[in-house]
């Protein structure tokens, strides 16, 4: 279902944006090598609480997050969010998490160190499921705020 709601997300709102089903999970590094882009280049969506706040954040494959920088930015200690919890939220599978398409409206941010890619890949709503895009349009797409988060 996940993959679908991402599906319809995108037909409605960008419909020129491809997913591609993948044969593989969509891990960082297998996602890194299977579309020949840096691991920083992979999205990865971190399904976190901040405060009282449930919200994404979207990040380079290869980021860490710096907590001090998180609590300025987000407003509260970041804490991730169980399994369980990210996927009652979004609707997507862990490793499928992205910021379309979700279940539950949620608040989202983007770490500004993607702006230095021209394009990333974030999953889709599944595992084996990925497309290729501007990080500045797909933050656009989701009304996404720009944060520095990551060390």
């Amino acid at each position: 279902m996940s993959l679908e709601s991402v599906r319809a997300f995108l037909a409605d709102k960008a419909p020129d944006i491809e997913i591609v089903e993948l044969e593989m999970d969509s891990t960082t590094m297998a996602m890194s090598s299977a579309w020949g882009v840096k691991p920083a280049q992979v999205a990865k969506t971190l399904s976190v609480r901040a405060g009282e706040r449930n919200l994404l954040l979207v990040t380079c494959g290869d980021s860490r997050l710096d907590n001090r920088k998180a609590k300025s930015a987000l407003g509260g200690r970041v804490k991730m969010l169980s399994a369980e919890e990210a996927q009652a939220l979004t609707g997507h599978p862990p490793g499928g998490v992205c910021p379309f398409g979700l279940a539950t409206p949620l608040p989202v941010y983007f770490d500004v160190a993607l702006k230095a890619f021209h394009e990333v890949v974030p999953a889709a709503g599944s595992t084996r499921a990925a497309m290729r895009i501007d990080p500045v349009r797909m933050a656009a797409l989701v009304d996404a705020q720009w944060v520095d988060v990551c060390q």
